[in-house]
């Protein structure tokens, strides 16, 4: 962990691409970290039928072919996502298509589901199931190649191979760089993504949809209840956005692209609890944006969110940001006189219903 973190500063002077490619290369050669014994202590989580160590997880975007799961779980994270994968191989969109926002802890991007495609990221996690595995949930992030003429079909053809494999399924729906995308989380285009993927399999683990932030309020109850009818088990709130908080600063702040950081935080924590009072404990949820501290973790589980997800800042701090999370979030959970996640869980939903 001492060697990554003094590689930070010069990282944070590359390329922000080329640098994520040498931090997936760091964590393939095992210099990532190891949670210390105890690190998760008193942190445990139950949701979607499993058990977490703890309920930080990596967001899909991060290890989009399925590389590094295991240095990732090994690091201290209680779950891991990778992907998103698309049917066939992609490149992406045009470079440059990543910017760091120093000062505002954020990032934006405009990637373009760049990804080896679904045989290679098959490939590799068939191969860490037959060896010795990896040591916590792991999540497969699914979307479509950009020339893509039947969703659906894609959709449950990316489900139908990655089912036996994956502890739980995600139907990324909410990528802002994939054009029409964002199109398929209308009622009648997801219910149609949704029939598709229930046919696909008669068995399949647990599967989440993810939706943008941009989304309007007014949207969300047909949203929901698409979902709920459809057969999923849960939601991601939420992935990046679109629209540009007005006090956004920095030579990059006007690319186009998804913000995420810590710019995304009150918005996505808003839509949770939204969410969960529509949803009202009939889907699972993992509450993603703009987490910066343990106190941003406890503010999405009070929301109603099961777990949750980084990748911003885990990508500016390194390795040393997840046994900070954990203390913070131990030291919030004291503070506000929980004396665990469960009890915590939803508690400002129903203190607002209360008032």
């Amino acid at each position: 962990m001492l060697l990554q973190t003094l590689a930070l500063p010069a990282l944070r002077r590359l390329d922000p691409e080329k640098a994520h490619h040498l931090a997936l290369r760091a964590l393939q050669l095992g210099l990532g970290g190891a949670a210390r014994p105890g690190e998760d202590d008193g942190l445990a989580v139950s949701a979607m039928g499993m058990r977490f160590s703890n309920p930080i997880g990596i967001a899909a975007g991060f290890d989009k072919d399925c590389r590094v799961p295991v240095p990732l779980a090994r690091a201290g994270f209680g779950f891991v996502e990778a992907g998103t994968v698309t049917p066939l191989p992609q490149e992406g969109n045009e470079r440059p298509r990543l910017f760091r926002l120093p000062e505002e802890g954020a990032v934006i991007n405009r990637m373009g589901f760049n990804n080896e495609g679904l045989e290679r990221f098959s490939q590799r996690l068939r191969g860490l199931r037959a060896g010795s595995g990896i040591p916590v949930p792991f999540g497969a992030n699914v979307g479509i190649n950009k020339n893509s003429d039947d969703p659906p079909r894609d959709y449950a053809a990316l489900v139908q191979e990655l089912a036996p494999l994956a502890d739980y399924l995600v139907v990324n729906v909410s990528s802002p760089n994939t054009p029409g995308l964002r199109a398929l989380q209308q009622v009648e285009p997801l219910r149609a993504v949704l029939t598709a993927v229930a046919g696909a399999v008669s068995e399949r683990p647990p599967l989440l949809v993810k939706l943008a932030p941009d989304l309007a309020d007014e949207a969300l109850e047909a949203i929901v209840e698409a979902v709920v009818e459809g057969g999923a088990d849960g939601l991601i709130v939420s992935n990046t956005l679109l629209a540009r908080p007005p006090h956004l600063r920095g030579r990059h702040a006007g690319e186009s692209g998804g913000l995420s950081g810590a710019p995304l935080r009150a918005r996505s924590t808003a839509m949770l609890a939204r969410v969960a009072s529509l949803s009202a404990g009939r889907l699972a949820l993992i509450g993603c944006g703009g987490i910066s501290c343990g106190a941003d973790i406890l503010d999405k589980i009070r929301a109603g969110a099961d777990l949750v997800q980084v990748y911003t800042r885990y990508s500016i701090e390194g390795p040393a940001m997840l046994p900070r999370l954990k203390r913070e979030l131990r030291a919030a959970l004291r503070a506000s006189g929980f004396r665990d996640l469960a009890e915590a869980r939803g508690t400002a939903l129903a203190a607002r219903r209360s008032a």
